[in-house]
């Protein structure tokens, strides 16, 4: 069945490039969540006053990939315990935070919280939301990682996530 999962782990082009690559995935789009602004543009998120967060929607087929799968590679490619900052992107747009559609699903990010806990002495802080709205990047924030690969950003930043995906789930990516 084709379920969707909406996940913000700093900047959207690290964790798109990451799940794009995941077997089961059947599609990403990398976007902005939470906030109050319809239709906001990159550069209003990125001035932090719309409140929206960099995510990427997962679509995902779950009899391929599970939901607690998709979550361990989540926790896995970013810092869980660091408020409004990956690395040396920092702002509330950055955040970590689950955003789900499903109520059944609740269950299952809780417990993902809790195991991924076990591996970090600081408290995890991902925010867990309801997915009350989504709104697409413009199109050329799509596979940014796959179009750009010999960008700065793409070669210091995001190869060294997809390698570590790659290299801890190697029976779900997809080179």
């Amino acid at each position: 069945m084709n379920r969707q999962i909406v996940l913000g782990a700093g900047c959207f082009w690290c964790t798109e490039a990451v799940f794009s690559r995941v077997a089961g995935v059947t599609a990403t789009m990398p976007g902005f969540s939470g906030g109050h602004v319809a239709n906001p543009t990159y550069e209003e998120v990125c001035r932090g006053n719309t409140g929206h967060i960099e995510v990427v929607r997962v679509d995902f087929d779950d009899s391929v990939v599970s939901l607690d799968k998709l979550l361990e590679i989540f926790f896995e490619i970013h810092d869980p315990t660091s408020l409004d900052k990956q690395g040396e992107d920092v702002g509330y747009q950055y955040r970590s935070v689950i955003f789900y559609e499903r109520n059944e699903d609740l269950g299952t990010i809780e417990r993902a919280i809790k195991k991924a806990q076990t591996r970090f002495s600081r408290k995890i802080v991902t925010e867990v939301r309801k997915l009350e709205n989504f709104y697409p990047a413009e199109a050329y924030h799509k596979d940014y990682f796959r179009n750009n690969p010999d960008k700065p950003y793409c070669k210091l930043v995001i190869s060294p996530k997809v390698e570590k995906a790659t290299r801890e789930f190697p029976e779900l990516i997809i080179k």
